[in-house]
């Protein structure tokens, strides 16, 4: 039998992955170049396309899926994509593991990194975001009485990070509230500044708050951070894939983290972890490999045997978002958020926990109805409309959240705005 190459393995992955999800790319290009001298915003209404977009997604008609913020279901060409990567990569193993997977995962990082618009060297493949920044946190040299700022509407897993490290190493964590509708930047970005001292450390900030869709500027908060000496670590889970921005856009941030099966349409498990050059040498990894130097940021990426077809797809979904382009996606997920929050603001008893000014939200919202609470009106949407949203209670934020994607319809939001009004009369 004649021995397997690397080279031939490739060419026959290439070969695979071609037929399966080549065309498809090439029909959703060919689909948006004929809207070429349109503006994002316009073509952002257009159903007919975003109704030929969908059908390159397997959605569900068991229920209207408003809840696209915690796992985004990969597109078909994705899909299929990873499936293949699974099947060559089991057909050969360990072999496979041994010769090509740390190239592949190189060049993988590379995109992401063009993507964010980082240096290749100050970037990783991680699980998730929580994966990322509980990295920063919990590998930082943390001395007794050192100051953490953040919000209380901020993730719960990394919330918990900074309070285990308050436990081990006598950190001081202050936690401010977020204004809910603020009226202008300078009115977030003194929140945050408000809870600084000369022992404040490092400051923890959304991008894009997950229970609200509240876009916060990064860049002031980053420029007033610093200016009182203060690190500061962006959670990405929301604005990576969804927004139109490169790194350089936030300002000289020290630590920033996003998970890619949200917005970007990866398999489950993908995520990226930035840091920036000069901060990687004081950081302890969490899983030990001495095989890197001190300031090269591979030392904080040690997984031991992974899911690398997981990987792989990531490449592949890239493609698919690029073949969108992200000012269309963004524009239609801003598109689809006012859709249905126009139709809502200011009705009785619809309370809307979302910024009301445009600029401050992308496609995520959310939405209470008073005298009902979250647990409640996630079950009646759910029981009653067929309709797939997440309670959110607690933080000052009571109601549902809801995230569409790209595949979701002005159809189905109408549906969910009609169910909304039955609930609140």
């Amino acid at each position: 039998m004649t021995p397997v190459t690397k080279r031939d393995f490739l060419k026959g992955a290439a070969a695979t992955a071609g037929a399966a999800a080549l065309a498809p790319f090439a029909r959703i290009e060919q689909a948006f170049a004929a809207t070429a001298g349109l503006s994002p915003v316009t073509i952002a209404a257009r159903n007919d396309l975003w109704d030929d977009l969908r059908a390159q997604y397997g959605v569900t008609h068991d229920f209207i899926q408003l809840e696209n913020g915690f796992y985004s279901l990969q597109s078909a060409p994705v899909l299929e994509a990873y499936i293949g990567h699974i099947r060559r990569i089991n057909a050969v193993s360990s072999y496979y593991m041994r010769t090509t997977k740390d190239d592949d995962k190189a060049a993988v990082k590379n995109e992401l990194a063009r993507l964010l618009g980082a240096p290749p060297t100050s970037v990783i493949i991680t699980r998730n975001t929580t994966e990322g920044l509980d990295t920063v946190i919990g590998g930082r040299e943390w001395k007794p009485g050192d100051e953490a700022v953040m919000a209380e509407q901020d993730y719960g897993a990394m919330l918990d990070m900074f309070k285990l490290v308050a436990r081990k190493h006598g950190v001081v964590n202050k936690v401010i509230s977020l204004p809910m509708d603020p009226k202008s930047d300078d009115e977030v970005v003194a929140a945050y500044e408000r809870a600084i001292t000369p022992r404040t450390k490092l400051l923890m900030v959304c991008h894009m708050v997950n229970i609200t869709g509240h876009i916060l500027p990064v860049q002031k908060i980053t420029a007033m951070a610093h200016r009182h000496g203060v690190e500061v670590m962006v959670d990405g889970a929301h604005a990576f894939a969804q927004l139109d921005f490169k790194l350089d856009d936030l300002g000289p941030v020290d630590y920033y983290a996003s998970s890619l099966h949200k917005w970007l349409g990866t398999p489950l498990g993908a995520g990226l972890l930035y840091v920036r050059p000069d901060r990687v040498a004081a950081l302890w990894p969490m899983f030990a490999d001495l095989g890197f130097k001190d300031d090269d940021i591979r030392k904080l990426n040690h997984t031991g045997t992974h899911p690398v077809a997981t990987d792989l797809a990531i490449m592949d979904a890239i493609k698919f978002h690029e073949s969108i382009g992200i000012q269309r996606k963004e524009a239609r997920l801003r598109y689809l958020q006012r859709y249905w929050t126009d139709q809502v603001r200011g009705q009785k008893r619809i309370v809307l926990n979302t910024p009301s000014q445009p600029q401050r939200s992308g496609a995520i919202a959310n939405v209470g109805v008073e005298g009902v609470k979250p647990g409640e009106l996630a079950r009646r949407l759910m029981s009653e409309f067929r309709i797939f949203t997440v309670a959110i209670d607690g933080a000052g934020v009571h109601g549902v959240r809801v995230c569409p994607q790209v595949f979701t319809t002005t159809a189905e939001l109408d549906q969910f705005v009609r169910a909304l009004r039955m609930i609140a009369a």
